[in-house]
């Protein structure tokens, strides 16, 4: 072979390592707030999640986007989108290893760790590939919310929290395992819901016909929708599925899919409803409230997203650094580089141990400590990941620019969990709701903050300063992103001092909480133990 096409100085492919056990803060995590029984029954999915096969499908479910096929050869309307086979794999795996609505079941049945199973599975497993936990992530935020009516919880339920996925147009009372979505938003006004123009008229068999026009519904072939709609007493809540119970089609109109700039993989359309045929959810009028039930839940999965996204392009890099040479070294043993990676290795340590933090407060039923600090994670976690992801990107320089090196998807899948569900003003001002309505919410998140109290000064200063933040009630509304970050920060470096090794918190507290940090990633200070922060975050083999 002629020598200028010999390859030297590159880096292996990245297969046969494990992000579930192999990481070893969220291994950590998860027998913190679980038990080792826990973490062994994710073994499989841990190893399918690092393997050749795996990392296939999610570039295949991104090469090969979804496609609407909106009537068949004959011009009957059929509203149908067509998914390359590497998609129905992954929504296979991601349903079989428990990650749609199966801890509802499982809770109910006695485990008491079955949120923290499915949450430290779902950050292992959606690194492979993101945009299909979308419609996982619905399935499992929908069943809360459907047990506003008990008379459709105990027909649907069994198939939502099933380890099934059936694809494909049936009625959902048959099927063996069902996913969920859902129907919010409305081209003239956004989060802001109340203004939907969608109407739902009563009927005289109890249900309501729907007629307008959803702006952003994720996943349309999904079973099952909750969506919002106009009645005499206000917005109210709707179940809506695809196939109605006398084997008919319901009126669900796919007008286009979205040209996203990530999350490819997942089909996101414009839906028109025409007499739509929908179950009331809750009580009329209440329909806001019964959907948040949903959104509250969607909001841990956005933080679980975020930390996934960061913990692959984290992992991604240090493959990079540990096998690619530079100026006589491997670009992990030179310095800088050090400084950079065990800056991004921090953020991730910080997001994961958030999040998972989070899914122990779902099977602890502490919702006061949820309702706020989950509102602070979103905002924060979500909101740093493009910046952390850029700069894993950066590591890889020219080789992380292109396609092949996964990075270019992660960047563009990096900005999704801050917007969706409400982008980050909606979400800062939530928090700032939170704190007003619910004074139990401070009081929980105030005892995990402090939990640490007295561990490092820098810490406690940075408290002093958010009980001084939330004792001002002047111009709140201004200085809501400053609350809410302030506080997820808090609440992370509060966990990192409570379990993390001396290093990582130490690392943090300097940059995060002690104001030694420049306004980018690999400005840890002098004397920050580099080295041993690096080592810690590198995934093990499956």
């Amino acid at each position: 072979m002629n020598a200028t096409h010999t390859v030297t100085n590159q880096v292996p492919p990245l297969v046969g390592h494990d992000p579930v056990a192999g990481d070893t803060a969220l291994r950590e995590a998860c027998l913190r707030h679980a038990d080792p029984l826990t973490l062994d029954s994710l073994e499989d999915l841990g190893a399918l999640a690092g393997s050749e096969q795996a990392a296939e499908w999610g570039r295949l479910a991104n090469e090969f986007p979804p496609r609407l096929r909106t009537h068949d050869r004959t011009g009957n309307r059929i509203d149908e989108v067509e998914f390359h086979p590497a998609w129905h794999e992954l929504m296979t795996a991601a349903f079989a290893h428990g990650l749609g609505g199966a801890p509802w079941a499982l809770a109910a049945a006695g485990d008491a760790h079955a949120h923290v199973r499915r949450a430290v599975g779902y950050l292992g497993w959606t690194q492979v590939e993101a945009g299909h936990g979308c419609p996982v992530t619905m399935t499992y935020s929908v069943v809360p919310a459907l047990r506003r009516a008990p008379e459709l919880a105990v027909v649907f339920e069994p198939g939502l929290t099933s380890t099934s996925y059936e694809f494909g147009l049936a009625d959902p009372r048959t099927k063996a395992g069902l996913v969920a979505g859902m129907g919010m938003t409305e081209k003239q006004g956004g989060s802001d819901v109340r203004a939907g123009t969608t109407r739902a008229a009563a009927r005289i068999d109890g249900t309501y016909h729907l007629t307008g026009h959803k702006w952003f519904t994720s996943a349309p072939m999904s079973d099952l929708f909750l969506v919002l709609a106009q009645t005499e007493e206000g917005v109210s809540c709707f179940l809506v599925p695809r196939m109605l119970p006398d084997g008919e089609r319901n009126v669900f109109r796919l007008q286009r899919l979205k040209d996203k700039l990530g999350d490819r993989s997942n089909a996101s359309s414009e839906v028109e409803f025409d007499r739509t045929v929908g179950w009331l959810v809750g009580e009329p009028g209440r329909g806001v409230r019964a959907i948040l039930e949903m959104v509250t839940t969607t909001r841990l999965d956005c933080v679980l997203g975020s930390a996934a996204t960061v913990r692959a392009a984290l992992t991604q890099a240090l493959h990079h650094a540990r096998h690619r040479s530079a100026f006589g070294a491997l670009l992990v043993e030179q310095p800088l580089m050090r400084n950079v990676l065990a800056d991004v290795a921090v953020e991730s340590e910080a997001a994961t141990a958030l999040a998972i933090r989070l899914a122990a407060a779902q099977d602890a039923g502490e919702t006061d400590f949820l309702r706020l600090a989950g509102a602070a994670a979103k905002f924060h976690v979500c909101k740093r990941t493009p910046t952390v992801v850029a700069e894993a990107l950066e590591v890889l320089g020219g080789n992380g620019y292109v396609e092949e090196s996964v990075l270019p998807r992660l960047y563009r899948q990096s900005p999704l969990n801050s917007i969706w569900e409400g982008s980050g003003n909606v979400i800062a001002l939530d928090v700032l709701r939170a704190m007003d309505r619910e004074s139990a919410s401070v009081a929980a998140v105030l005892a995990e903050v402090e939990a640490a109290s007295g561990a490092d000064d820098r810490f406690d200063g940075a408290v002093a300063r958010l009980r001084a933040e939330l004792a001002d009630p002047v111009d709140l509304p201004l200085r809501a992103r400053r609350v809410a970050s302030l506080l997820a920060l808090c609440l992370q470096g509060s966990l990192l001092l409570q379990h993390a090794p001396g290093a990582v918190a130490d690392a943090f507290c300097a940059s995060r909480l002690g104001g030694d940090w420049g306004g980018v990633l690999g400005t840890l200070p002098a004397g920050t133990a580099v080295g041993e922060v690096v080592e810690r975050a590198v995934v093990a083999p499956a």
